[in-house]
């Protein structure tokens, strides 16, 4: 069972920075492995490809054009009058997907036109979107790209979005019937369209090829207050097998959160395990005592080449064996290289051998040298996972 692992949504999080290039700089310092982007097209392929490599970051996902947005569009695959603007638009995504090695296009459904009473065009606005996916499917395979359908919720976030439900958007798909075709699941709206969010990640998993999140009703952190519990959440995915990336689409509290973590250090929370909080936890400082919820996989803080910053409760103590908490327990520390968990009270100088065992097997442990457990210090300590 893999961990999650996340990507930071550059629509959304380092607010206060302008231009990708620079949110995707910010993205790779604050630890993050992959981003996404909705609409790229303001800036070159080619410059945002550059940045995203010098990041050390994938891009993992791109929308298709929204249209004219003065005009209040949000996608066009399901408006009627609007095939010949869709596909171009599907044809400028997959420049940018191919330049930004990105294999994923949410093709945005669009609005129910203004005026119109739902009920009345759904049937017409289905038969379009069915037409512009076949299309998207076979110009997609093409160049081994998937494509996304996206629900949005349409009871706060966009009341005139055509696809607003799990069940309509798999109804859609299985009529499509195209393998490189699959369902994002952004929570925020799965929760605020239909909740049973347990049945429908169960029921709708094996079809989805990328997932979202945030808070609900506010739109903000997953550690943030509001009606999910994302420790369970996450949980969930990891049990049901999900493999893909999980995108943090959310509000983030304040700026961007760069202050949190030194180099490219990143904080997990243990309880929440939220986003990768830069953001999520801006302005507290991790709680080392806090209990992990399960096995080492999940641990909670990675620290940078620089080591815990300032004034976080964590110290790091010679010869870098372990790492202790600000009232002197010992904390645990698991070495990334699929290395067992030390657990080290850190009697220093003695000659007995290190036991290094699991984290559920506790009880007692000394310290061990770096030569005794075979590892490089910069290895125990700027790439030491540590939990309480």
């Amino acid at each position: 069972m893999a961990p999650l692992r996340f990507s930071a949504n550059l629509s959304w999080l380092f607010p206060e920075l302008s231009g990708f290039p620079a949110r995707l700089r910010a993205a790779g310092s604050s630890g993050f492995e992959a981003a996404e982007i909705g609409w790229p097209y303001a800036e070159p392929p080619e410059a945002l490809a550059r940045a995203a490599r010098e990041a050390g970051l994938r891009v993992v996902l791109i929308n298709t054009p929204p249209g004219d947005r003065e005009k209040g569009e949000n996608g066009l695959g399901a408006v009627p009058g609007r095939q010949a603007a869709f596909r171009e638009g599907l044809e400028q995504a997959v420049l940018y997907a191919k330049a930004l090695g990105c294999s994923r296009i949410h093709l945005m459904a669009g609005r129910v036109p203004k005026g119109a009473d739902r009920t009345a065009v759904r049937g017409e606005m289905e038969v379009v979107f069915l037409e512009n996916l076949r299309h998207a499917a076979e110009v997609l395979a093409q160049e081994n790209l998937v494509g996304l359908l996206e629900p949005i919720n349409t009871r706060i976030t966009d009341p005139r979005y055509f696809l607003d439900t799990p069940q309509q958007a798999a109804a859609i798909l299985q009529k499509v019937g195209r393998p490189n075709l699959q369902l994002q699941m952004d929570l925020f709206h799965w929760q605020i369209m239909d909740g049973n969010l347990t049945g429908n990640v169960r029921e709708f998993l094996p079809i989805v090829g990328h997932v979202q999140v945030a808070q609900v009703p506010g739109r903000g952190e997953p550690d943030s207050p509001g009606e999910l519990n994302f420790s369970y959440l996450f949980q969930l995915l990891e049990d049901e097998g999900y493999t893909g990336f999980v995108g943090c689409e959310y509000q983030p509290r304040g700026e961007g959160g760069l202050s949190l973590a030194p180099g490219k250090g990143l904080w997990r929370d243990t309880v929440d395990r939220g986003c990768l909080p830069p953001h999520g936890l801006r302005g507290r400082a991790p709680a080392p005592l806090r209990r992990h919820s399960r096995g080492p996989e999940l641990a909670a803080f990675i620290l940078g080449d620089e080591g815990p910053p300032a004034g976080w409760p964590v110290r790091s103590c010679a010869p870098a064996t372990c790492l202790w908490d600000e009232k002197g327990h010992a904390a645990r520390v698991q070495v990334l290289q699929s290395v067992p968990v030390l657990l080290c009270p850190c009697s220093l100088g003695t000659d007995e051998k290190p036991r290094v065992q699991r984290p559920r097997d506790l009880p007692t442990v000394t310290a061990a040298s770096n030569a005794e457990l075979g590892f490089e210090r910069r290895c125990l300590i700027s790439m030491a996972i540590v939990w309480q």
